[in-house]
């Protein structure tokens, strides 16, 4: 069982730390947004080519090469740094965020797009799984969805602060967001599902050596199998949609923050029941879904994540690629003759590395 996080501070730093944090942020936020943009994402490409972060941002050039490898080395290197400076602004965003934010002004924030037959599935009776990964502000997607007045629960990982996290919890619940521990979402997510309340997961992470290894950017990815087994579980349907930041030329105004809401795919029960493998396609379709995300705004994913660290078993054990897994790609309505190959491709070379690193996952 997963332990929660703890506090590297004793508990007696833990209420001087939560105010200094608290007083930095009130001084942050009542300074004009666009300026503290511009710094700190220059912050960000800075923190990012600096010696101490080279093995991070190598690792960010190595997987963007996967996914995009007809890109010359000057675009990947750009998306890399790129990547950096989104993960600044969002953490200047969230600060932002409950101030600028509120039940009369999102509109100003938030656009959505396809909301239509999404929102018919949010206020429809019965369990929906809104699905995204770390591409965009994930966190002001479950906000969007809180402000429309549709009750909405999130997976998250608990700060390290105990009471910089209790402030957290405050302020998304006071825009109908409620956060859901990731290290006890095993035991609530049922009755969370029961409920009839959307659910968010960021469904990106790497699922270790005992997770599903599904196609991602023609690669195999692990991935959980809780939440296509908890999808099937309940019966329910599956929404995956971002948060893109959108570019300036598409703002209204500089001092918002600037986000389109898309939904990029929905499916049910009726999609994957009649499949040969249910669990294999709902987490490939997921999966696929949050590619298509990636493709919208490659700068605005994580690309130093350790996305395909983990191995699938035949990689491990040096193998040939198993013509059972080969027949469950096959049957994938979107794959081709070409993705298989490229994805048997980099399983035999991927097998290749464990072999000489003789190791059971790759380094990146």
């Amino acid at each position: 069982m997963a332990l929660q996080p703890q506090s590297k501070a004793p508990a007696w730093l833990h209420g001087p730390l939560y105010l200094s944090i608290r007083l930095a942020i009130a001084g942050l936020t009542t300074l004009p947004l666009p300026p503290v943009l511009s710094s700190v994402s220059a912050a960000g490409r800075w923190y990012a080519s600096r010696r101490f972060n080279r093995r991070r941002l190598a690792r960010a050039e190595a997987n963007l090469r996967v996914a995009f490898p007809d890109w010359p080395a000057e675009r990947v290197r750009g998306v890399a740094l790129d990547a950096y400076e989104h993960l600044f602004r969002l953490g200047v965003e969230s600060c932002f965020g409950p101030r600028l934010v509120n039940d009369d002004s999102w509109v100003r924030h938030f656009r959505i797009d396809g909301l239509g037959a999404a929102l018919a599935e949010l206020v429809r009776p019965g369990p929906v799984i809104l699905l995204t990964g770390h591409c965009g502000n994930w966190e002001l997607l479950g906000a969007s969805v809180a402000m429309l007045g549709i009750p909405m629960h999130a997976v998250y990982r608990p700060l390290d602060l105990p009471p910089l996290d209790e402030y957290v919890h405050r302020t998304r619940r006071r825009r109908g967001l409620v956060l859901v521990d990731k290290f006890g979402a095993v035991k609530d997510m049922p009755g969370i599902i029961e409920s009839g309340a959307p659910l968010g997961i960021i469904a990106d992470q790497n699922g270790g050596d005992r997770g599903i290894f599904v196609p991602f950017f023609n690669r195999l990815a692990a991935s959980y199998k809780s939440i296509g087994l908890l999808a099937m579980r309940y019966n329910a349907r599956v929404l995956c949609a971002m948060a893109r930041r959108l570019d300036p030329r598409e703002r209204r105004s500089a001092d918002e923050l600037g986000y389109s809401i898309e939904f990029v795919d929905d499916f049910g029960p009726a999609d994957w029941s009649a499949q040969p493998d249910p669990l294999f396609y709902l987490t490939a379709r997921y999966r696929r879904a949050i590619e298509s995300m990636i493709r919208l705004a490659p700068s605005q994913y994580l690309w130093m994540h350790r996305t395909w660290r983990s191995r699938p078993p035949h990689e491990r054990a040096g193998r040939p690629f198993p013509s059972a897994l080969e027949a469950k790609l096959r049957a994938l309505p979107w794959m081709t003759d070409t993705d298989i190959e490229a994805i048997k491709d980099h399983s035999a070379r991927d097998t290749e590395e464990l072999h000489r690193l003789g190791a059971k996952k790759l380094s990146m």
